[in-house]
């Protein structure tokens, strides 16, 4: 059977399961029904256009655009914003209605079938993980939407989707959503009550990606985003019953996924999972593929801050299943990148490698040269795997000597890599270096009063307590630091049962209870460092390398309480802590184990 007649054969089974006829899939694709039959018997090769708006229309989830992959030397045929539009060869007629009947066709209202065309073509690019080319295709179907407020808003819904770089504030985005906003002012209608919750909900999200003073807008920063998204969420679920009848579902799981995000670094993670279920329900009844994959990702990562990492584990493999239909790019790499996270928790230190050095470094430059999207959120979620793997097998020294710290450093808008910097300085005997650098980050964010209290904060205090607890074993802590250190105990006392997760998702860093308790070590209280350890250790059961760190922790803060028998349970975590590090390849902690069991037997 060749390649075509394969095609043909996936077609018809796609277009029989949903019920649809060839002159219906003709009408939702605008392409001629005879066409079509050609390209089911196989007498017709398909086409990438073809393929994508088949895919789209028939909620293949990926299948169809995996048969016919685009020459590489072939460009998508895109509109330019003075160019005539024009069909795809072999079109249906222009005044061929679409058919109601599939999931997909039900979330996209009728603003013409020009506008309608543009639109499905951006939604089949987006599928095939293409966001650039999407976002050029939903932009063309906003400027033909002059003068239809709701069509606009529509576009412009579809147009925020599309990823943003981490840390960064798209401008022109947030000047589009507010001008739909304020062009669908006095609109009361329920379509224009939703459209406006979304555009509400992608402005909150786009409001909060920025990090600090310098990367937000002059009028707005990221709490005021959070602010933003908590209202939108409120009247969403305040609804009128009439009103919320008329929102379809998949605008809800739109507000519902915008708001989760905007709220991500001041809401407490407990009930943003509360929020990732409800999304979850949503997409099953939206039965919309894009908002099942967004769900399961959101469910996963609430479910690990929370320490349900069982619960996780399952929720990832719901995801595989998901991926293994989607087959793109972009949910092959959310789903590596979830395993690669759980390697690496788990001690897999091979197969995490095996990814961060190998596939993904590919995936990354070929997404980079086809500016398919905005790869610097790739390119970071990569680059933290990498330091985080590093730091564990004890070889943080690489990070300087083949260029990754740069990386590191070039990041350091983003506070949390200002933290893995300090850290890695720290661990490679940079010292005066490293208070440096900690001594600037306290005074540029007010002895971390100015940090949110959630989110990219938690992970960016676990880092900087490990630095403190180095510094302060090797004799060159400052008392300044002392106050800034209080802060960050203080910070980290809400925090007291999750774990750190940093990212979204990129690595886990172990329980924040642990974090405490090497600042309590630091400042000299070993009781108090035990009691946080203990809780910590309930938490790490099901990670060997975080138990090889807290039994060490745990070492460290018996020795210092100089009780009876302190030495003797000491030693054995020791031990205990040294046989499980070698097995798995951590040698900087197996040293200091052997380091510290070597001055007891002194």
């Amino acid at each position: 059977m060749t390649s075509d007649e394969r095609f043909g054969d996936a077609l018809r089974s796609r277009r029989e399961a949903a019920n649809l006829s060839l002159g219906g899939l003709a009408a939702l694709t605008h392409y001629s029904k005879g066409y079509l039959s050609r390209v089911e018997n196989g007498h017709r090769p398909a086409v990438r256009e073809l393929a994508l708006r088949c895919d789209v229309a028939l909620d293949a989830e990926g299948e169809l655009i995996a048969m016919v992959p685009e020459p590489p030397d072939v460009k998508s045929a895109l509109p330019r914003p003075d160019s005539q539009l024009t069909h795809p060869a072999h079109p249906a007629h222009p005044s061929a209605q679409r058919q109601p009947s599939l999931a997909e066709a039900a979330r996209s209202p009728e603003y013409g079938a020009e506008f309608d065309r543009l639109i499905r073509s951006g939604d089949a690019r987006y599928t095939a993980g293409e966001m650039q080319e999407a976002g050029r295709w939903y932009l063309a179907a906003y400027r033909t939407a002059t003068g239809d407020a709701r069509a606009g808003a529509f576009a412009i819904v579809r147009y925020a989707r599309r990823w943003s770089d981490p840390g960064q504030v798209d401008r022109e985005l947030l000047h589009l959503l507010r001008g739909c906003l304020a062009a669908l002012d006095g609109d009361e209608s329920p379509a224009a009550d939703g459209l406006r919750l979304q555009l509400s909900a992608h402005l909150a999200k786009k409001l909060s990606m920025a990090v600090g003073e310098d990367t937000a807008v002059p009028w707005a920063g990221p709490e005021r985003g959070a602010q933003r998204a908590g209202r939108t969420l409120r009247e969403l679920r305040g609804l009128p019953p009439g009103r919320r009848l008329s929102l379809s579902e998949e605008a809800r799981c739109e507000v519902l996924t915008e708001c989760r995000w905007g709220l991500y670094d001041f809401a407490p993670a407990g009930d943003l999972l509360t929020v990732s279920e409800e999304l979850q329900d949503a997409a099953s009844r939206a039965r919309s593929a894009h908002f099942h994959g967004e769900a399961l990702v959101a469910l996963a990562i609430d479910q690990l801050r929370v320490g349900r990492v069982n619960s996780a584990f399952a929720t990832v493999e719901r995801h595989r299943a998901h991926a293994a239909r989607r087959r793109s790019a972009l949910t092959t790499w959310q789903q590596s990148t979830l395993d690669t996270l759980l390697d690496l928790w788990r001690g897999r230190f091979k197969e995490a490698a095996d990814w961060i050095f190998g596939e993904s470094r590919a995936i990354v430059e070929r997404l980079e040269a086809d500016l398919a999207v905005p790869v610097d959120t790739l390119r970071q979620t990569r680059l933290g795997q990498a330091y985080w793997l590093l730091r564990e097998q004890g070889r943080m020294a690489e990070l300087f000597d083949s260029g990754m710290a740069d990386g590191v450093e070039r990041h350091g808008y983003f506070p949390v890599w200002r933290a893995g910097l300090i850290l890695a300085l720290c661990e490679t005997a940079r010292y005066d270096r490293a208070l440096d650098h900690l001594a600037a980050f306290a005074q540029d964010t007010r002895g971390f009063t100015v940090l949110p209290p959630h989110g990219w904060s938690v992970p960016t205090t676990a880092l900087l307590a490990e630095s403190h607890a180095i510094l302060e074993r090797t004799s060159t802590y400052d008392a300044q630091l002392l106050r800034p250190a209080a802060e960050l105990r203080e910070r980290l006392t809400a925090h007291a049962s999750e774990l750190v997760l940093a990212g979204w998702p990129t690595v886990l860093l172990g329980p924040a209870a642990r974090a405490s308790g090497l600042l309590s070590l630091a400042g000299n209280d070993p009781a108090q460092a035990l009691h946080h350890f203990w809780h910590a250790t309930r938490l790490a059961r099901s990670s060997p390398p975080q138990m090889a760190r807290l039994r060490l922790d745990e070492a460290r803060a018996h020795l210092r309480t100089g009780t009876p028998g302190a030495r003797r349970a000491a030693v054995g975590l020791l031990n205990t802590a040294r046989r499980s590090a070698e097995d798995l390849g951590m040698t900087g902690v197996a040293r200091e184990c052997g380091g510290l069991l070597e001055e007891e037997a002194g």
